[in-house]
């Protein structure tokens, strides 16, 4: 296998690739990668912790008063030598574009998969086309941030793959495209832990599983055992481990698709439960709320110009009723006569009733009244529709919202997220130009520009009364000193941020959570939350996605049962692997009202047939184990 890259990425999806399911790789990165970021497998610790101890110490002096002064560590990246890679690693190009001369050096001509997970989308698509024509048979993983540009994509390389293919022998399925997004893999699990209790989705090619993350339950009790707990959370939020729900965390750690007897014996843990397993009508993901671009009527005026109407058409009734009454006309005529008087444009009523003659001038004072009251409306909708296209400023009295941090790729999905479940957000950005702007202000989220390590800025984005702070800028120095000046303004705030990669982050995680035990903190890394659906992806298409659990990962396949002698044969009870795999739905094959029927609630007692297509979920382990290609030894041939 190939994999080309150009950040942490490409190392991790490399590593992962090597030594979770054993295949052979080589690896394409830039010459100057290396001196701008080391590697993220295999990275010295001690280069991390150096960092950190820089970073922590420009931020702390800075928080507690001395000025605004920089913090010295513009640097978001530490130099100097990385090695060739982590150890035991496979072979390592160094080329600055993915040409078509590289990817021959590479062996693209001859491999069964190819990764271009490049930052940019049009070179990951442009060495794509290329690959394609090398190799017609090659399986190809991209990273695109474009949804829709990458199912067009998708559809164009596979169509180029079927007609090379026609007669060479091979299924179409070995020669598949997939298009995955580092931001859409990651954005989820940045959302979820700021959030309790959220929903986790993974949607593809029609096919919807929806889980949800039940909270821990109450003293003496347990989590909901059933066939659709899919994890249990870490046993405790202090997490004494100090790993953060990571594969270090050991039995206070998560524990991913527990088997009945371990569900039972769990108290004082939440659950993430499977919830929804069904084919969509739509494959498009759910907009979220107050998407529009034209304002609801309400949010057109003011209250105050609402209730100034209110009280003017009030009065024009009443007065309309009071002429009806002194005059008996018919009750139209009144409000007709009414309304010429409120305009001034009725005779004057001369020789009519005392009455009649109050009644008039009454209604002329309403119309002189009335004519601001227009013109203030009239300004109001206009500056409301111009201001739809403006960016928000932090409403007045703000509270028990998230602070995000970021407007970039990754910053964007988690924005979407959180208006997707309805969460308050206020964003800040360095730059009026970032990719994220527009869709704030599409959402109507409020945004304050300027440097966050600033005095100032995080307090216009009202952080002493947010519920959480969201860090996932593309610098680490600029997320680490913001969570730390965060936390001296409310050392109980709930801060999550996002670094490089996983030793950096755990690193960091334990120096705050040592400072501040009384408050909770999360790191992520964005590589080792992708990684696992870009490896398992260029295993194959069976692979529909993942969801994250804490810092580890949960995938999802769809699977003919008779390719694989662990699942034919047998019972859905016997199937199932703690730890490994667990059988969640059978594909019928009968046309429904949405595309095929699925069984999500299968007996363990059904014994699974070849010619059955299941859905089912993996850990990282038991995913290569399924479709490990190289289990026959170390001379058996690729594909």
């Amino acid at each position: 296998m190939v994999v080309c890259g150009d950040d942490g990425l490409a190392h991790r999806l490399a590593a992962e690739l090597r030594q979770v399911y054993g295949e052979r790789v080589t690896l394409v990165v830039p010459p100057s990668e290396r001196t701008v970021r080391p590697p993220v497998v295999g990275r010295a610790r001690a280069v991390s912790a150096a960092l950190l101890d820089r970073v922590v110490s420009a931020a702390v002096n800075r928080a507690v008063g001395s000025g605004n002064g920089s913090s010295g560590s513009s640097s978001g990246s530490p130099g100097g030598g990385a090695g060739s890679g982590e150890p035991g690693g496979g072979p390592e190009l160094e080329a600055a574009e993915p040409t078509e001369a590289v990817l021959a050096e590479a062996g693209v001509e001859q491999a069964a998969a190819l990764a271009l997970v490049y930052d940019d989308d049009e070179r990951n698509i442009r060495a794509a086309l290329t690959a394609r024509r090398l190799n017609p048979r090659l399986r190809l993983v991209l990273r695109l941030y474009n949804r829709r540009l990458g199912q067009h994509i998708e559809e164009l390389l596979d169509q180029a793959a079927a007609l090379a293919s026609g007669g060479a022998g091979r299924t179409v399925g070995d020669a598949s495209t997939t298009v995955l997004s580092d931001a859409d893999t990651a954005a989820p699990a940045l959302a979820a832990t700021a959030v309790a209790g959220t929903t986790k989705v993974v949607q593809t090619d029609g096919l919807l599983l929806r889980a949800v993350e039940r909270p821990p339950p109450g003293p003496g009790q347990v989590a909901g055992a059933g066939p659709a707990t899919l994890a249990l959370l870490s046993s405790t939020g202090n997490d004494p481990a100090f790993a953060d729900g990571s594969e270090a965390s050991g039995e206070q750690g998560p524990v991913l698709l527990p088997d009945a007897a371990t569900v039972a014996a769990a108290t004082g843990r939440g659950s993430v439960v499977l919830e929804q397993v069904s084919y969509s009508a739509g494959g498009a993901l759910p907009a979220g709320r107050g998407v529009g671009v034209v304002p609801p009527f309400a949010s057109l005026f003011s209250r105050r110009l609402r209730w100034s109407l209110a009280g003017l058409v009030g009065c024009v009734v009443a007065l309309a009723v009071a002429l009806w009454l002194v005059t008996g006309i018919h009750p139209l005529g009144a409000v007709y006569l009414t309304l010429l008087d409120l305009f001034a444009i009725n005779e004057p009523a001369l020789g009519s009733s005392t009455e009649r003659q109050v009644l008039q001038l009454l209604s002329g004072l309403m119309g002189l009244l009335l004519l601001p009251v227009l013109l203030a409306a009239v300004l109001e909708a206009l500056g409301t529709f111009r201001g739809a296209g403006a960016v928000r400023r932090p409403p007045r009295g703000l509270g028990g919202h998230v602070v995000l941090l970021g407007l970039g790729k990754i910053g964007t999905r988690v924005l979407t997220r959180l208006r997707e479940l309805d969460i308050p957000v206020v964003c800040v950005e360095a730059t009026p130009e970032a990719r994220g702007v527009s869709a704030a202000r599409r959402l109507r989220v409020p945004v304050v520009f300027g440097d966050v390590t600033q005095e100032g800025v995080l307090e216009a984005a009202k952080i002493g009364r947010a519920h959480a702070l969201l860090a996932v800028t593309s610098s680490d120095t600029t997320n680490l000193e913001a969570a730390l000046y965060a936390r001296s303004l409310r050392p109980d705030l709930r801060v999550v941020l996002r670094l490089y990669d996983d030793d950096f982050a755990t690193a960091v995680y334990r120096t705050l959570r040592a400072a501040h035990p009384q408050a909770l903190t999360r790191s992520r890394s964005v590589t080792h939350l992708a990684a696992p659906s870009f490896a398992g992806a260029m295993m194959g298409r069976q692979i529909l996605g993942a969801i994250p659990v804490e810092r580890r990962v949960l995938l999802f396949a769809a699977l003919e049962v008779g390719a694989y002698a662990q699942l034919a044969g047998r019972t859905v009870g016997e199937a199932f692997r703690a730890g490994y795999w667990r059988v969640l739905a059978l594909d019928t094959g009968e046309e429904g009202p949405g595309g095929s029927e699925l069984v999500w609630d299968l007996p363990e007692t059904y014994v699974l047939r070849n010619e059955d297509r299941v859905v089912l979920a993996a850990t990282r382990k038991g995913l290569a184990e399924l479709l490990g290609r190289r289990r026959r030894g170390a001379g058996s041939q690729g594909r």
